[in-house]
């Protein structure tokens, strides 16, 4: 239920500076133990290991995207779109939750613990049983999630390519990691939003900052989320989890903190996390219960486990080479046989060591839905098609590159 003894709070955030979360069902959502959870994983799993600033967490992100919800509303209101108030307050919602289901590291091991389901799946899951404690209060907030409501654009602002989600954290992740280079401006942006059949577009005039959005996020991609470096941290945590998994399952004993024991040693399906246990085992999971582990694991007995985690503490990352082309297999058995004779290791365990990955590109991609430029005599045309600028249609192709680990090469 709702406190209403509750007063309006104002949070000092570093990107937005003051942003006032008024009393009612979003601060109490904000308190809630789910929400406060998010302020204990971080946005961008280890890479900090690259950019020491990048400590910052879902919280923020989350806090951040209803801040910029509320101004894209206000847009709209201003352009004269009827926007009843639990409309309103439903996107809002729908925006603060998106990301409540990202477990431990977010995407770093997003399929670590759960087989098949996604993040959002999670969240639905989430915001359904926090749906029965407030009496039904977020019925409205999922519909828009499911993009089930009528009113189709406000499912846009919470999940499409020019999304609350998309703005803010491409100009909160360039802030804490110091990249310049994806700064984006998204409180222009979202004063050139116009809407049309239910479809939000692009004034004529904001044109140009939609092609330094979409560079701005290729961009990202390569000097953050792709950085070589960040991959080989984070893809070394999620063989981790691997192992330490398969030891437990093997009958080995492990220190292991009890609600990360559950997701190790079952296969939990997305009808089980329904379950009040599971999901409140879920809901306890945070960055902290992973590393509090992989420091204990660097006295494991077992050898991969301690060699794994020990990499991870210490910063002794896996070396790698990326090309834009599958690595030759024979090539990638001759690496391996000879880490495995160095190391002392067998044909299963060596592959926690060298492994090929891929990894895709796709800053813009009109396959799932568009980005349309509205002009002032009412054509609409596609961001691809109405830029000047070569590189935006460039950047709507999706580029594959591959990734091979090894200690050394």
């Amino acid at each position: 239920m709702m406190n209403k003894n509750k007063v309006s709070k104002i949070l000092n955030d570093p990107v937005y500076g003051f942003i006032t979360l008024n009393r009612g069902i979003l601060l109490d959502l904000i308190d809630h133990p789910y929400f406060q959870r998010l302020s204990r994983i971080k946005q961008l799993g280890l890479t900090y290991l690259v950019y020491p600033g990048a400590h910052h967490t879902r919280f923020h992100h989350a806090v951040g995207a209803a801040y910029l919800m509320k101004q894209a509303l206000s847009t709209f209101k201003e352009l004269g779109v009827s926007i009843q108030r639990e409309e309103e307050r439903g996107a809002l919602i729908a925006i603060l939750l998106h990301d409540i289901g990202h477990g431990p590291y977010s995407h770093a091991l997003e399929h670590s613990f759960l087989s098949g389901v996604s993040h959002e799946n999670v969240s639905e899951i989430f915001m359904r049983k926090l749906d029965e404690q407030y009496s039904g209060e977020l019925s409205l907030a999922i519909q828009i999630f499911r993009n089930q409501y009528h009113k189709k654009f406000l499912h846009q602002l919470v999940s499409s390519q020019l999304d609350m989600d998309r703005l803010d954290y491409l100009k909160r992740d360039s802030f804490f990691t110091g990249v310049s280079e994806g700064v984006v401006s998204n409180q222009r942006i979202i004063k050139m939003f116009d809407i049309v059949d239910d479809e939000i577009l692009i004034k004529e005039k904001g044109i140009y900052s939609i092609e330094k959005f979409i560079v701005a996020r290729r961009l990202m991609y390569w000097q953050v989320y792709l950085h070589k470096t960040v991959l080989s941290a984070e893809f070394l945590l999620a063989k981790i989890i691997s192992r330490a998994r398969e030891l437990l399952r093997n009958g080995e004993k492990l220190f292991v903190t009890p609600e990360l024991n559950i997701f190790l040693t079952k296969n939990i399906s997305k009808f089980e996390l329904e379950q009040e246990v599971y999901l409140n085992a879920f809901a306890s999971l945070d960055d902290n219960d992973i590393m509090t582990c992989i420091k204990v694991w660097t006295k494991s007995k077992d050898v991969v486990l301690s060699r794994l985690a020990s990499m991870l503490i210490e910063r002794k990352l896996l070396k790698v080479k990326i090309s834009n082309t599958s690595f030759d297999v024979e090539k990638v058995n001759e690496i391996s046989k000879i880490h495995q004779k160095e190391l002392g290791l067998n044909d299963n365990e060596i592959k926690y060591f060298v492994f090929q990955e891929q990894m895709i590109n796709n800053a813009y991609d009109p396959r799932k839905d568009t980005i349309k430029i509205k002009y002032k005599d009412g054509t609409v045309k596609d961001i691809t098609d109405a830029s000047d600028n070569l590189n935006v249609s460039a950047l709507a192709k999706p580029v594959t590159k591959y990734y091979l680990f090894a200690p050394y090469f």
